[in-house]
C-alpha cells in the first residue's frame, strides 16, 4: 500500500469506485459527481502544500487505486469546528484487507510530523467498520453530534499524538 498526493486523474478514479451506493452509505448517500472530486483533490494538493497532509490517495501493491485516507481540517460549522479530522474511504472490494488501518497509522506518523497535537475522526454512528479502525488507532469516543442535513447521530472520536 502507497500513500499520494491526489492527482487530476485521481478526481476521475475516486468517482468511479465510489459510484456505489454501500460506500456512499454513511458519505450522503448517494455518489457525487465527477466535479466534486475535482474540487476535492485540488483541496487536498492545497492541503498538502500547506499543511503538510491532506487526503492521500492510497495504492494497492499493483498501483491501482483502491481509495484515499489522511487528514484535514474540519470546516463545517457543526461538530469539532478548527480540528484536523482523520478519514478514509475506500472501494468496497478493498473492504476488510487492513487498508483504511494501515494507511490510517501512516496518516497519523505524518499529522504529528507537521507539528499537530491531536485529531478527531468524525464517524457516523451506524457506521461499524470505521469505528472499528477508530479503536485500532487508540482512539477513543469524545463526544456525539447530530449532522444537520441527514439528522444522523454522529461520533467524535479523538486521539492525542
Amino acid at each position: 500500500m502507497r500513500l499520494r498526493v491526489p492527482t487530476h486523474e485521481d478526481a476521475v478514479a475516486w468517482h468511479r469506485i465510489f459510484d456505489d451506493p454501500e460506500v456512499m452509505e454513511f458519505h450522503g448517500g448517494a455518489p457525487a459527481e465527477l466535479s466534486v472530486y475535482e474540487e476535492l483533490t485540488a483541496r487536498q494538493r492545497r492541503h498538502d502544500a500547506e499543511l503538510g497532509f491532506c487526503l492521500w490517495t492510497v495504492l494497492d501493491a499493483s498501483g491501482d487505486v483502491v481509495g484515499f485516507t489522511g487528514a484535514q481540517p474540519w470546516e463545517r460549522d457543526w461538530g469539532p469546528t478548527g480540528e484536523i479530522e482523520i478519514g478514509w474511504r475506500l472501494a468496497r472490494e478493498h473492504w476488510g484487507k487492513g487498508y483504511a488501518t494501515a494507511a490510517a497509522l501512516r496518516t497519523l506518523e505524518r499529522v504529528r510530523a507537521a507539528g499537530r497535537e491531536n485529531v478527531v475522526a468524525m464517524v457516523d454512528a451506524r457506521n461499524t467498520r470505521s469505528a472499528a479502525v477508530t479503536r485500532r488507532l487508540g482512539m477513543r469516543l469524545a463526544g456525539t453530534f447530530t449532522a444537520p442535513v441527514s439528522r444522523r447521530e454522529c461520533h467524535c472520536y479523538r486521539l492525542d499524538l
